[in-house]
C-alpha cells in the first residue's frame, strides 16, 4: 500500500505531465499570419563640382587649356543628364566671358570632350553630358574641358582678375 502523500505526488505528477502534454500539443499547433513588409526607392540625385582656374594668361602667348571635374551621385540605374549654365555677365554657351567686375571681359568656354568640339550646354541631348547612377554612394565624375582662347579681344583686356560663376544642373 502506498501512503498518501506518494498518492498525492503521484497525482500531482500525472496532473502536471498531462497539463504539460496539453499545453505541448496547443504549442505545435499555434494560429499564424503573414504580413508584408515594403518600402518604395524614390530617384535621387545630388551633384558637386570642383572650380577651374586657368594659368596666368599672357596676351598674345596662346590659349589657355585645364578640366576640372563634376560629380554626379544618383539612385542605382537613374538616367540623368548634366547641364552647365551658360554663366553670368552677358555670357552664352557658345561663348562665356570672364568678367573683371569693371565692365571688361575675357572669352572662354566650357567643353563637353578634349576634342574641344562642342560647348557644354543646358540643351539635353544636344550639349549635356548623360550618366547613369551607380548609387548614392558612388558618383559618376565627369570631366569639364576648358579654354581660354588668344583671341584678339582676349589680346585687348586690361590686367587684372576676371572670374565668371557657372550653375551646374543634373536633370533625372
Amino acid at each position: 500500500m502506498r501512503s498518501p502523500v506518494v498518492n498525492v505526488l503521484s497525482a500531482l505528477l500525472t496532473t502536471g505531465a498531462l497539463l504539460g502534454a496539453a499545453g505541448s500539443a496547443s504549442a505545435a499547433n499555434p494560429a499564424t499570419t503573414t504580413f508584408v513588409v515594403s518600402a518604395t526607392v524614390l530617384k535621387n540625385c545630388t551633384v558637386s563640382a570642383l572650380p577651374l582656374a586657368f594659368n596666368n594668361y599672357t596676351p598674345g602667348a596662346g590659349a589657355l587649356a585645364v578640366n576640372t571635374t563634376v560629380s554626379v551621385s544618383c539612385t542605382k540605374t537613374t538616367p540623368f543628364n548634366t547641364e552647365l549654365t551658360a554663366g553670368t555677365g552677358g555670357s552664352t554657351i557658345a561663348q562665356r566671358l570672364l568678367n573683371d567686375g569693371a565692365g571688361d571681359t575675357l572669352q572662354y568656354n566650357l567643353y563637353t570632350t578634349a576634342l574641344l568640339a562642342t560647348p557644354w550646354g543646358i540643351t539635353i541631348g544636344t550639349n549635356t553630358v548623360a550618366g547613369a547612377g551607380a548609387g548614392m554612394a558612388t558618383p559618376v565624375v565627369q570631366t569639364v574641358f576648358g579654354q581660354l582662347v588668344d583671341s584678339v579681344a582676349n589680346q585687348a583686356v586690361p590686367p587684372g582678375l576676371y572670374s565668371d560663376t557657372i550653375t551646374v544642373n543634373v536633370a533625372y
